[in-house]
């Protein structure tokens, strides 16, 4: 059997930055800029809330 695979497309932000919401506010709210995918996991550390992007793992600090 095949696996159907979806690929998405991004746009080639790079992920192994993690960017600064004031500099780099969200394109469309609540949505990752990369891939426009809404899901996100949350992690919270040293007072600095952390946003990365379940889909593509893009990282912004708010």
């Amino acid at each position: 059997m095949e696996e159907n695979k979806q690929i998405k497309e991004t746009k080639g932000i790079d992920t192994s930055i993690i960017y600064d919401f004031k500099q780099y506010p969200d394109e469309i709210s609540g949505r990752c800029d990369n891939c426009g995918n809404t899901l996100f996991k949350s992690s919270v550390k040293d007072f600095i809330f952390l946003r990365e992007c379940r889909e593509c793992g893009m990282k912004k600090s708010i």
